[in-house]
Protein backbone atom coordinates (compact mmCIF):
# COMPACT_ATOMS: atom_id res chain seq x y z
CA UNK A 1 0.00 0.00 0.00
CA UNK A 2 1.71 3.32 -0.95
CA UNK A 3 1.59 5.70 1.86
CA UNK A 4 2.09 9.48 1.29
CA UNK A 5 2.53 12.40 3.69
CA UNK A 6 2.24 16.21 2.97
CA UNK A 7 5.47 17.73 3.54
CA UNK A 8 5.01 21.58 4.19
CA UNK A 9 8.35 23.93 3.92
CA UNK A 10 10.86 23.10 5.51
CA UNK A 11 8.65 20.42 7.50
CA UNK A 12 11.14 17.68 6.54
CA UNK A 13 14.05 18.68 8.93
CA UNK A 14 11.48 19.87 11.68
CA UNK A 15 10.16 16.89 14.21
CA UNK A 16 6.70 17.57 16.13
CA UNK A 17 4.81 18.44 13.37
CA UNK A 18 1.20 17.80 12.54
CA UNK A 19 0.56 16.68 8.58
CA UNK A 20 -1.66 14.36 6.76
CA UNK A 21 -1.16 11.20 5.20
CA UNK A 22 -2.80 9.13 2.55
CA UNK A 23 -3.07 5.63 2.13
CA UNK A 24 -3.49 4.20 -1.59
CA UNK A 25 -4.25 0.51 -2.12
CA UNK A 26 -5.74 -1.75 -4.97
CA UNK A 27 -7.41 -4.82 -4.83
CA UNK A 28 -8.37 -6.39 -8.31
CA UNK A 29 -11.12 -3.93 -9.69
CA UNK A 30 -11.49 -2.27 -5.86
CA UNK A 31 -9.47 0.79 -4.53
CA UNK A 32 -9.14 1.50 -1.43
CA UNK A 33 -7.98 4.83 0.38
CA UNK A 34 -7.18 6.09 3.42
CA UNK A 35 -6.44 9.21 4.99
CA UNK A 36 -6.43 11.52 8.41
CA UNK A 37 -3.62 13.69 10.09
CA UNK A 38 -0.62 12.43 11.70
CA UNK A 39 2.05 13.46 14.20
CA UNK A 40 5.53 13.32 12.92
CA UNK A 41 8.10 12.61 15.28
CA UNK A 42 12.11 12.81 14.56
CA UNK A 43 14.08 13.32 11.24
CA UNK A 44 15.69 11.10 8.51
CA UNK A 45 15.47 7.61 8.77
CA UNK A 46 14.68 7.93 12.44
CA UNK A 47 11.17 9.49 11.67
CA UNK A 48 8.04 7.62 13.33
CA UNK A 49 4.42 8.87 12.31
CA UNK A 50 1.66 8.75 13.93
CA UNK A 51 -2.37 8.68 13.53
CA UNK A 52 -3.78 11.13 15.60
CA UNK A 53 -6.97 9.82 15.13
CA UNK A 54 -8.74 6.97 13.74
CA UNK A 55 -8.16 7.66 10.08
CA UNK A 56 -10.99 8.04 7.43
CA UNK A 57 -11.55 5.39 4.91
CA UNK A 58 -13.59 4.76 1.37
CA UNK A 59 -13.87 1.37 -0.78
CA UNK A 60 -14.34 2.69 -4.59
CA UNK A 61 -15.39 0.25 -6.57
CA UNK A 62 -14.31 0.35 -10.49
CA UNK A 63 -15.99 -2.62 -12.53
CA UNK A 64 -12.70 -3.12 -13.89
CA UNK A 65 -9.27 -3.92 -13.08
CA UNK A 66 -7.92 -1.53 -15.36
CA UNK A 67 -10.16 1.14 -14.07
CA UNK A 68 -8.91 0.62 -10.78
CA UNK A 69 -5.37 0.59 -11.70
CA UNK A 70 -5.99 4.31 -13.84
CA UNK A 71 -7.90 5.34 -10.60
CA UNK A 72 -4.94 4.11 -7.98
CA UNK A 73 -2.44 5.63 -10.68
CA UNK A 74 -4.38 9.22 -10.64
CA UNK A 75 -4.63 9.10 -7.01
CA UNK A 76 -0.73 8.71 -6.61
CA UNK A 77 -0.51 11.37 -9.13
CA UNK A 78 -2.32 13.65 -7.21
CA UNK A 79 -0.17 13.34 -4.20
CA UNK A 80 2.73 13.96 -5.85
CA UNK A 81 2.07 16.94 -7.17
CA UNK A 82 0.77 18.26 -4.20
CA UNK A 83 3.51 18.35 -1.63
CA UNK A 84 3.53 14.82 -1.01
CA UNK A 85 5.87 12.54 -0.24
CA UNK A 86 6.17 8.76 -0.70
CA UNK A 87 6.57 7.59 3.20
CA UNK A 88 8.04 4.48 4.69
CA UNK A 89 7.42 2.11 7.05
CA UNK A 90 3.84 1.98 8.77
CA UNK A 91 1.50 4.51 10.23
CA UNK A 92 1.18 3.90 14.04
CA UNK A 93 -1.59 4.51 15.81
CA UNK A 94 -1.08 7.58 18.08
CA UNK A 95 1.26 7.16 21.17
CA UNK A 96 -0.14 7.31 24.59
CA UNK A 97 1.58 8.94 27.14
CA UNK A 98 2.26 6.55 30.46
CA UNK A 99 0.59 7.53 33.17
CA UNK A 100 1.73 5.42 36.39
CA UNK A 101 -0.85 5.56 39.37
CA UNK A 102 -2.76 8.40 38.50
CA UNK A 103 -6.26 8.23 36.54
CA UNK A 104 -6.24 9.75 33.43
CA UNK A 105 -8.27 13.45 33.79
CA UNK A 106 -11.79 13.97 32.45
CA UNK A 107 -13.12 16.45 30.33
CA UNK A 108 -16.62 17.31 28.88
CA UNK A 109 -16.90 19.82 25.76
CA UNK A 110 -18.43 20.19 22.63
CA UNK A 111 -16.08 18.89 19.73
CA UNK A 112 -15.93 20.91 16.78
CA UNK A 113 -14.54 19.31 13.17
CA UNK A 114 -14.14 21.37 10.51
CA UNK A 115 -12.94 20.58 6.54
CA UNK A 116 -12.73 21.43 3.73
CA UNK A 117 -15.05 20.10 0.79
CA UNK A 118 -13.13 18.96 -2.61
CA UNK A 119 -9.62 20.99 -1.07
CA UNK A 120 -7.85 17.97 -3.58
CA UNK A 121 -9.61 19.41 -6.64
CA UNK A 122 -9.07 23.54 -5.47
CA UNK A 123 -5.07 22.63 -4.24
CA UNK A 124 -4.91 20.87 -8.26
CA UNK A 125 -6.76 23.92 -9.96
CA UNK A 126 -4.89 26.56 -8.04
CA UNK A 127 -0.86 25.16 -7.91
CA UNK A 128 1.45 25.21 -4.73
CA UNK A 129 1.71 28.02 -4.33
CA UNK A 130 -1.50 29.66 -4.65
CA UNK A 131 -3.12 26.63 -2.17
CA UNK A 132 -0.59 27.73 0.51
CA UNK A 133 -1.60 31.41 0.17
CA UNK A 134 -5.43 30.53 0.32
CA UNK A 135 -4.73 27.80 3.68
CA UNK A 136 -2.85 30.21 5.53
CA UNK A 137 -5.63 32.68 5.51
CA UNK A 138 -8.26 29.63 5.70
CA UNK A 139 -6.47 28.71 8.79
CA UNK A 140 -6.09 32.62 10.28
CA UNK A 141 -9.63 33.17 9.55
CA UNK A 142 -10.23 29.54 11.74
CA UNK A 143 -8.53 30.64 14.23
CA UNK A 144 -10.23 34.62 14.47
CA UNK A 145 -13.35 33.00 15.30
CA UNK A 146 -12.48 30.53 17.61
CA UNK A 147 -10.57 33.24 19.48
CA UNK A 148 -14.04 35.19 19.20
CA UNK A 149 -15.76 32.36 21.08
CA UNK A 150 -13.41 30.67 23.22
CA UNK A 151 -12.75 27.88 21.01
CA UNK A 152 -9.62 25.61 22.15
CA UNK A 153 -7.19 24.41 19.01
CA UNK A 154 -6.43 20.41 19.71
CA UNK A 155 -4.94 20.01 16.56
CA UNK A 156 -4.99 20.60 12.88
CA UNK A 157 -5.76 17.77 9.90
CA UNK A 158 -3.92 18.98 6.92
CA UNK A 159 -6.77 20.84 5.52
CA UNK A 160 -9.13 20.91 8.90
CA UNK A 161 -9.06 21.51 12.68
CA UNK A 162 -10.56 20.06 15.78
CA UNK A 163 -11.37 22.41 18.39
CA UNK A 164 -13.18 21.83 21.92
CA UNK A 165 -16.09 24.32 23.63
CA UNK A 166 -16.91 25.07 26.92
CA UNK A 167 -20.65 25.24 25.55
CA UNK A 168 -22.27 23.82 22.63
CA UNK A 169 -23.91 27.11 21.96
CA UNK A 170 -20.15 28.68 21.34
CA UNK A 171 -19.24 25.45 19.15
CA UNK A 172 -22.60 26.31 16.72
CA UNK A 173 -22.03 29.98 16.09
CA UNK A 174 -18.36 29.13 15.68
CA UNK A 175 -18.93 26.99 13.27
CA UNK A 176 -21.30 29.02 11.29
CA UNK A 177 -19.14 32.37 11.96
CA UNK A 178 -16.08 30.02 10.14
CA UNK A 179 -18.25 28.79 7.65
CA UNK A 180 -19.21 32.31 6.26
CA UNK A 181 -15.49 33.98 6.85
CA UNK A 182 -14.35 30.98 4.27
CA UNK A 183 -16.64 31.70 1.81
CA UNK A 184 -14.58 34.45 1.02
CA UNK A 185 -11.81 32.44 0.00
CA UNK A 186 -14.13 30.72 -2.55
CA UNK A 187 -13.77 27.50 0.04
CA UNK A 188 -16.62 25.28 1.62
CA UNK A 189 -16.49 23.53 4.28
CA UNK A 190 -18.15 20.67 6.20
CA UNK A 191 -18.55 20.77 10.20
CA UNK A 192 -19.58 18.38 12.66
CA UNK A 193 -20.01 19.14 16.30
CA UNK A 194 -20.60 16.52 18.97
CA UNK A 195 -20.89 17.02 22.91
CA UNK A 196 -19.21 14.36 25.28
CA UNK A 197 -16.46 13.14 27.67
CA UNK A 198 -12.87 12.51 27.28
CA UNK A 199 -9.78 12.15 28.88
CA UNK A 200 -6.58 14.15 29.13
CA UNK A 201 -3.32 12.93 29.46
CA UNK A 202 -0.69 15.64 29.04
CA UNK A 203 -0.80 16.95 25.35
CA UNK A 204 -2.81 13.49 24.51
CA UNK A 205 -6.64 13.72 24.25
CA UNK A 206 -8.48 10.51 23.62
CA UNK A 207 -11.91 9.53 23.90
CA UNK A 208 -15.15 7.76 21.89
CA UNK A 209 -16.15 11.53 21.70
CA UNK A 210 -13.48 12.60 19.00
CA UNK A 211 -14.47 9.47 16.93
CA UNK A 212 -18.07 10.28 16.72
CA UNK A 213 -17.20 14.00 15.83
CA UNK A 214 -15.17 13.18 13.32
CA UNK A 215 -17.60 10.49 11.76
CA UNK A 216 -20.52 13.24 12.00
CA UNK A 217 -18.30 15.35 9.91
CA UNK A 218 -18.15 12.95 7.35
CA UNK A 219 -22.08 12.86 6.92
CA UNK A 220 -22.60 16.35 6.75
CA UNK A 221 -22.16 18.34 2.81
CA UNK A 222 -20.66 20.98 1.36
CA UNK A 223 -21.92 24.36 3.68
CA UNK A 224 -23.37 22.21 6.34
CA UNK A 225 -23.23 21.92 10.36
CA UNK A 226 -23.99 18.93 11.43
CA UNK A 227 -24.78 18.00 15.31
CA UNK A 228 -25.74 15.02 17.74
CA UNK A 229 -28.79 14.93 19.85
CA UNK A 230 -26.46 15.58 22.50
CA UNK A 231 -25.47 18.88 21.29
CA UNK A 232 -29.16 19.55 20.25
CA UNK A 233 -30.71 18.75 23.37
CA UNK A 234 -28.33 21.01 25.40
CA UNK A 235 -29.28 23.82 23.37
CA UNK A 236 -33.12 24.12 23.88
CA UNK A 237 -33.38 27.37 24.86
CA UNK A 238 -30.71 28.99 22.58
CA UNK A 239 -32.83 30.35 20.17
CA UNK A 240 -30.81 28.06 17.13
CA UNK A 241 -33.31 26.07 15.02
CA UNK A 242 -32.05 22.82 13.85
CA UNK A 243 -33.93 20.41 10.87
CA UNK A 244 -34.10 16.63 11.45
CA UNK A 245 -30.98 14.73 9.57
CA UNK A 246 -32.23 11.48 9.72
CA UNK A 247 -30.69 8.79 11.83
CA UNK A 248 -27.41 7.34 10.86
CA UNK A 249 -24.38 4.31 11.42
CA UNK A 250 -21.90 6.12 11.81
CA UNK A 251 -18.56 3.71 10.70
CA UNK A 252 -16.80 2.32 13.53
CA UNK A 253 -19.56 3.91 16.53
CA UNK A 254 -21.88 1.75 18.45
CA UNK A 255 -25.19 1.79 17.72
CA UNK A 256 -26.88 5.03 15.18
CA UNK A 257 -26.90 8.02 15.91
CA UNK A 258 -29.81 11.09 15.05
CA UNK A 259 -28.16 13.76 13.84
CA UNK A 260 -29.77 17.56 12.76
CA UNK A 261 -28.92 20.26 10.69
CA UNK A 262 -28.24 23.48 12.02
CA UNK A 263 -30.36 25.89 10.25
CA UNK A 264 -28.78 29.55 9.31
CA UNK A 265 -31.56 31.77 10.02
CA UNK A 266 -32.05 30.40 13.14
CA UNK A 267 -28.05 30.92 14.10
CA UNK A 268 -28.67 34.72 12.91
CA UNK A 269 -31.24 34.79 14.89
CA UNK A 270 -29.70 33.72 18.11
CA UNK A 271 -27.25 36.46 17.92
CA UNK A 272 -26.61 38.60 21.19
CA UNK A 273 -27.78 35.82 23.43
CA UNK A 274 -25.87 33.77 26.32
CA UNK A 275 -23.38 32.00 25.27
Amino acid sequence: MPKFLRVGVHQSNVSGYTSKAWCVRRVGSTVLLKWGAVEVHGVGDGRKVYWVLPPRDKTIRCGTVQRAKDYAKTAITRRRSHRYELLAGTIAARRRTAVRGAELERALATILFVDIVRSTEKAARLGDARWTQVMNHYYAAVRKELKTLRGKEVVTTGDGLLATFVTPVAGVRCATAIREAVRTLGLEIRVGLHAGEYKVSGTDVVGLAFHIGARITAKAAAGEVLVSSAVKDLMSESGIRFKNHGVHQLKGVPERWRLFRVEHKGVLQSKGRAR
